[in-house]
């Protein structure tokens, strides 16, 4: 019941809230959520850090915020300061660059771990920056307000749906996925079909922002909302694998009854740039 609270504030209350920044504060592309991405991709590259060093890639929380907030802070300066600039390959060069560069100079410490340290800053690099940073792009489509509250809708509702359905038609079907043997396939269902019906909605509530250009409407947000359920599944269980790995049930503990960071951004991590890509093809 105490979780089941829980997530219901987070999802009457938190929603709510990123409507407001999004709608009220345009301003410079978005800057004020795209400030919030940032914040959130530090403290997540801070509890990636941590898994990693369990398992013996040592990086500090400070280098891998920096490391991991290198291609946001890209994007973040291409749109409000250089428009139309590409920033992001250069910063992740740059990353790599000290990441090899950096570790010359460790001399007395020696040099037995320098392998394991270099792929630990290689990883902060793309996780979960790198992902995050199609989220703060949707901010440079066009009705980039209603496009990112459509997106957090779809990733938002798979994931409650299939929380809701697993806890109460999921107890005799669990265990067919390795990576989070909790997870039903009850739960499955119900978040697939959760964001396939916020699909539809969407693409008949905003035909000017989601036209039907290849198919109906009904097919066209079906075929949206399928195919983003389907990558922040994978997301969700993607991050299951790394907690595995590290020993750990929960990324971190700030966010009450979810655990950490991570683990509410991980299926957008992996359904932001899926999302984009078909605004991009389907209604651009």
């Amino acid at each position: 019941m105490k979780t089941l609270i829980q997530r219901l504030l987070l999802f009457f209350i938190g929603l709510p809230v990123i409507a407001v920044i999004v709608f009220l504060l345009p301003h410079y592309n978005y800057l004020a959520a795209n400030l919030i991405i940032l914040a959130l991709n530090a403290v997540g590259s801070a509890e990636f850090a941590g898994m990693l060093r369990k398992r013996s890639l040592p990086i500090s929380n400070p280098e891998a915020v920096i490391l991991g907030g290198l291609s946001p802070l890209a994007v973040l300066a291409g749109a409000c300061f250089f428009p139309g600039a590409d920033l992001v390959p250069v910063s992740i060069m740059a990353g790599a660059s000290w990441i090899l560069i950096s570790r010359i100079f460790k001399a007395k410490e020696g040099f037995e771990d320098s392998l394991n340290r270099m792929a630990a800053g290689l990883s902060v690099i793309i996780y979960p920056g790198l992902f995050m940073i199609w989220f703060m792009k949707i901010t440079l489509l066009n009705h980039a307000a209603i496009l990112l509250i459509g997106f957090l809708l779809l990733v938002i509702s798979n994931d409650s749906a299939g929380w809701a359905v697993g806890m109460i038609f999921g107890r005799t079907n669990q265990g067919f996925v390795a990576a989070s043997p909790g997870k039903s396939k009850a739960g499955f269902i119900g978040g697939f079909a959760a964001s396939v019906i916020v699909g539809i909605g969407m693409a008949h509530f905003a035909p000017q922002v989601f036209p039907a250009r290849f198919s109906s409407r009904t097919l066209t947000g079906a075929f949206l909302g399928l195919v983003c359920a389907l990558a922040g599944s994978l997301g969700d269980l993607a991050e299951s694998v790394m907690k595995r790995s590290a020993a750990i049930k929960d990324s971190g503990t700030i966010v009450p009854g979810r655990g950490g960071i991570l683990d509410c951004t991980d299926s957008i991590a992996l359904t932001a740039p899926v999302f984009y890509g078909l605004c991009r093809l389907l209604f651009s």
